[in-house]
């Protein structure tokens, strides 16, 4: 297996990595634009400059290194609800508003790599998988979050909202990755506009 195009600067960047840090760049690149089926634990260790055994005693299976790069993918969401959490306390429509932002603003790079967490769960067929369960684990506690966001903004059906809201968030990555929706950030802004709208408005007619 022939290893990936490098990006620009990547060499240099790269070479300066600790050897932990540097076989998980090579994973990210790989799986990103082969799939973590087909990539071998060998075209990672060749991507990364190192040798397999140097690669095992950092992660003992590959499914271990699979596992932790999806670890990392999952905390940089996790610290993009955190921050917008503590830019708007208790403005729940700020906040969600703040999570559409970073999703709309990242599907750029979406189009050119795909979604790690997409691209990875068609190849993790094993229900038992650990990054599975990973995925699906970080999915709910995401879900849970963005529920309690909706409630803050004052929706009258929060989790019928955050949900509406999932499927627009989830389908915006997957229409940017397949290229069917043009204007795929600008869009989903205005779109998870109008459902905090229409969540929120039913509430104040209850009144």
């Amino acid at each position: 297996m022939t290893s990936s195009p490098p990006r620009p600067g990547r060499d240099s960047r790269v070479a300066r990595l600790p050897p932990r840090e540097r076989i998980l760049d090579a994973a990210e690149e790989l799986f990103l634009r082969e799939g973590v089926r087909a990539v071998g634990v060998q075209a990672i260790a060749e991507q990364a400059k190192t040798t397999k055994m140097a690669l095992y005693r950092h992660f003992a299976t590959k499914d271990a290194l699979i596992e932790e790069w999806l670890r990392i993918v999952a905390a940089q969401y996790t610290t993009a609800f955190d921050r917008v959490e503590a830019e708007h306390p208790d403005d729940g429509r700020a906040q969600v508003l703040g999570v559409a932002r970073f999703v709309a603003e990242g599907l750029p790079d979406i189009v050119h790599r795909g979604c790690p967490f997409v691209n990875s769960i068609a190849g993790l067929t094993d229900s038992g998988h650990p990054a599975r369960r990973l995925i699906e684990e970080h999915k709910v506690g995401q879900r849970r979050r963005l529920t309690a966001m909706c409630g803050r903004a004052g929706a009258q059906a929060p989790d019928d909202v955050s949900a509406e809201i999932t499927f627009l968030l989830e389908g915006a990555q997957v229409s940017a990755q397949n290229g069917s929706v043009d204007r795929a950030g600008d869009r989903l802004m205005a779109m998870v506009t109008a459902a905090l709208d229409r969540g929120t408005a039913a509430r104040k007619r209850g009144r």
